[in-house]
Parts: structure tokens; sequence; C-alpha cells
């Protein structure tokens, strides 16, 4: 476990769980719904992970790159989907730490376990006056061009009366099993959760900027990179948590062309990089 303070801030990460977040706090307040110890934290709804090197969901596990379909580890059998990418289900290695900051890495060589990525992945996070600042890195460690994505999903804390407010252009209808079926146009949200509760919903065209209005805080996101376009927004209805998951791609891009144009993977190149940044900040 990595503990993290400066100031106003205190945060928790866990390097050989997939580089997970597992408490994030502003003076004293819990930002994110706090990780329980020895929890999963890929089987709650607590702290935050990343996603690398792909986000939300692949049908059937399929990957079309150059008239080759690649198929990836189907981890969501209840609706045949490869979900969240790789990189969460495995330890990161720690590279330095200086009490208000880390940076973590995880290299990953696929071919041995018949997976067609291999790649070198970078995540800081750093806590200052300005804020929180995450930042995210993939490179591409094979020897051909290869399609990447990446993303982080928090399971924010939504006490009751929780608002939220950001613009994007477009929304995605879903099916059944959360891929996305349709596009229409939207102006973003604003509301209180009559407007969001219950959603598991993409949007693009987003502007790179949230706002999540709680009682007793109010949070500003700020993204930028590969993050600046995409937002997927989870809110289980009865809960108390609210993702906003800044993403580089739309769900299940390689295998909806027609969609290509909202936002589809990375095309990198050998030792190209797709990187990301978010900051958030937060206020009385």
């Amino acid at each position: 476990m990595l503990d993290l303070a400066t100031g106003d801030w205190r945060a928790q990460l866990l390097p050989e769980g997939g580089a997970a977040i597992t408490q994030l706090a502003w003076r004293g307040r819990d930002v994110l719904v706090p990780l329980p110890l020895g929890a999963d934290p890929n089987a709650s709804f607590g702290g935050a992970f990343v996603m690398l090197p792909w986000t939300n969901r692949l049908d059937a596990g399929q990957l079309p790159v150059a008239g080759t379909v690649h198929h990836l580890p189907v981890n969501r059998p209840e609706d045949n989907t490869a979900i969240h990418g790789l990189a969460r289900d495995r330890a990161w290695t720690v590279e330095s730490e200086a009490g208000d900051r880390c940076t973590l890495t995880q290299a990953l060589d696929g071919a041995a376990e018949g997976l067609p990525y291999a790649y070198r992945a970078q995540l800081s996070l750093e806590l200052g006056e300005e804020g929180a600042r995450l930042s995210l890195a993939v490179t591409n460690a094979a020897g051909q061009p290869f399609p990447f994505g990446l993303g982080w999903h928090p399971f924010f804390l939504r006490p009751a009366g929780t608002g939220l407010r950001f613009r994007a252009s477009a929304l995605f209808a879903r099916d059944a099993r959360t891929l996305p079926v349709a596009v229409q146009a939207s102006d973003g949200l604003v509301g209180d959760e009559q407007a969001y509760e219950g959603l598991d919903t993409h949007f693009a065209g987003w502007d790179g900027a949230a706002e999540i209005l709680r009682p007793d805080l109010r949070l500003h996101l700020a993204a930028s990179g590969a993050w600046s376009r995409n937002l997927h927004v989870f809110a289980p209805a009865g809960s108390s948590v609210l993702c906003l998951e800044p993403v580089s791609h739309v769900p299940d891009a390689p295998n909806r062309p027609d969609f290509a144009g909202y936002g589809p993977l990375t095309m990198l190149a050998p030792d190209s990089t797709l990187t990301a940044s978010l900051l958030l900040r937060a206020a009385i």
C-alpha cells in the first residue's frame, strides 16, 4: 500500500492490485468511496482503477486489426464481452515515491499468454495545492502498429442531493449488454439524481470538464490529452456511487466503424505513446 499526503489531500494506492486508488480524500472528506481493506478493487464499487489497453467493452472480445481479428479474454461472460482492459488485473512497479506523489509502471509482453498486446504503461499521481493530478500513458512495445485506448474508472462518493454538470455533443443509446447501438445529439447533462441515476451511458464531444456538486463540497474535473473528448457515466440506481470515467474511445469502437468518428482506438506505431491527464480540484 502506498500512502500519499500533502496539505488538503490524502490518497492510498495498491500497486500490487492493478495500481488501484483505494482512497482519495480532501480535508478529511472522502472524494471516492473508500475501498474496504482486503477488497478486490476489480469487484467492488469503491476506489478507482485504470483501464488499458482498451476501455469499457469489446463484443465477444474481438479486436479487428488490419484484416485480422484478434481475440481477447472474455472476462464478463454474462454479456460475452471483454471489459476494462488488461492492466487492472496485474501488479504495477513503484518507480518513485515522494510523499505527495508517485509513479508506477507496468510492462506486458502478451505473447506468452496468447495476447496480441505488448506495451509499457506509466501511471502518476501528484497531490498539491492545485489539486490531485492523475496522468496515464501507454507505449506500443510491439514491432508493428497496434490500436490502443486508456481510461480511468473512479467511484465517486454520491451523497443524497448530489448534482452533476458537464457539456457534450452526443450520447449513445445502448443495448441490454451496454454496447452502443445508436448516437443522438446531446447538450451533456445538468441536474440532480433524477437526471443521471441509472445511467450506464457514453457521451462523446465532451469538452473535458465536469462538476460534481455535493452538499458538502464541489468537485471539478479537467481532462486533457486522450481523455478530453469522451466520458462514460455510470450511476447505478439506489447506490451511493457516481462514476465519471474519462476515456479515449467509444465502447466497442473497433467493432462499430459507424461510430469511429466519435472516438476510435488510437493506432500507435512501435514505440509511440498515448497520454492522458486529469486534474481534480475541490472546494466548499
